[in-house]
């Protein structure tokens, strides 16, 4: 018979001795002795309960794992499943390399006047998203309209000097050739000339000519040749003049190229009267409004390209195995039901610290070793799809193995 077994006798036995006792001999007691059988009926209560307090002794009773042998195998399974948790999550972050010192980054563009003048129209407000080639602003363009049309007047003139000296050219190309010509019909007649001379000086001497006949024919010689030397003279002057013509055109030619230059430039600082955006991205800082007088070098605007990427600064501890290439899961603040993919582009050659403005001078004697943050270049396997802007706080997690 077991403990239990018996603390449930040594209860029930009181109440059973009560309920067998006579109801004639209950109620013939006198009232004191029913107040001492009331004592005595707590008394055995209290030792009951004492009893039922004290309980088997540990000696006697079955251990836990006993009594329960499925705690120990469920404990045992348990720490089982949490080593296994524990190994392979230590075999899966050995495969990555993560920081939250990363940032978006783009090559922010400033938009300013190149030209001085009056703003009349800012066609983009704050933060609005923009084309490539679309109009961001208008500077008033009255004074350069009217400085192409005068070098396009200058060309005009420029054009028409040399169409000038062209037929001056020519003409005097004609002149040269009547000269010529003249040169030669002279070249002819004094030959003729010559050789009457001798035929004449040969009759004289044989007295079939007279005196008079051979001096006709000596003095038409000297003719000829004084006609001939006079076409000579107009020829060279007439071939000389055109040298001239031919300076004259190279000149005409450089003033043109002159002019043509003053309407290009006239053409290009028109189009500066009107500034487009560079590529598709967003507005920003927009500080340029209408009746505003710009100046050149002023900034307007500033602009936002959409082609945006991480710059993530990872310690110098973590580079050993990173490489471009590797595949990058990018985890951005701003939202954080999106997980966007990417791959690594380049890792600079050298810590942030080393291109600063003022890079850590380490050889005063008080040097005290930091780990280093080198900049990784992380880009985006396709356009993200939603707003990023420079400064935007990102995660991204390389598998580096």
């Amino acid at each position: 018979m077991d403990a239990k077994t018996e603390r449930k006798e040594r209860e029930t036995a009181p109440a059973e001795e009560t309920r067998a006792q006579p109801r004639s001999d209950r109620q013939g007691r006198p009232p004191g002795d029913e107040k001492r059988v009331e004592n005595r009926r707590a008394d055995d209560k209290r030792a009951q309960g004492t009893q039922a307090d004290d309980g088997p002794t540990d000696s006697n009773k079955p251990g836990l794992v006993r009594r329960h042998p499925y705690i120990a195998a469920t404990a045992a399974i348990l720490i089982l499943l949490v080593i296994a948790a524990v190994v392979i999550w230590w075999i899966d972050a050995r495969q990555y390399e993560w920081t939250d010192d990363a940032f978006i980054d783009a090559r922010t563009v400033t938009v300013g006047a190149e030209i001085a003048g009056r703003i009349t129209d800012v066609a983009v407000t704050d933060n609005q998203p923009v084309e490539a080639g679309a109009v961001l602003l208008r500077i008033d363009d009255s004074d350069y309209q009217a400085s192409l049309k005068q070098a396009e007047a200058g060309v005009v003139a420029a054009r028409a000097e040399i169409a000038n000296v062209q037929a001056q050219t020519q003409a005097q190309n004609a002149k040269i050739d009547a000269a010529e010509k003249q040169v030669a019909q002279a070249q002819a007649a004094l030959e003729f000339a010559k050789s009457e001379d001798q035929r004449n000086r040969e009759l004289l001497a044989k007295g079939t000519a007279t005196q008079q006949q051979a001096q006709q024919a000596a003095s038409t010689l000297r003719q000829d040749q004084a006609a001939l030397d006079a076409a000579n003279a107009n020829a060279e002057a007439a071939k000389s003049q055109l040298a001239v013509l031919q300076a004259q055109g190279k000149s005409a030619e450089a003033k043109l190229r002159q002019a043509e230059a003053a309407e290009n430039q006239a053409k290009t600082t028109l189009t500066r009267t009107t500034i487009t955006a560079p590529v598709a991205g967003h507005a920003t800082s927009v500080t340029a409004a209408r009746g505003t007088y710009a100046q050149p070098g002023q900034v307007l605007m500033m602009f936002v390209p959409n082609d945006v990427w991480v710059k993530a600064n990872f310690k110098e501890t973590q580079l050993d195995l990173m490489r471009p290439g590797q595949p990058v899961d990018i985890a951005i603040d701003a939202y954080p039901e999106k997980t966007f993919h990417g791959h690594v582009d380049s890792v600079q050659a050298g810590s942030g610290t080393a291109f600063s403005l003022l890079p850590a001078e380490n050889a005063t004697g008080n040097f005290v070793k930091v780990v280093q943050r080198v900049p990784v270049k992380i880009v985006f396997e396709q356009p993200p799809g939603v707003y990023l802007g420079p400064g935007m706080s990102v995660v991204p997690t390389v598998k580096v193995r």
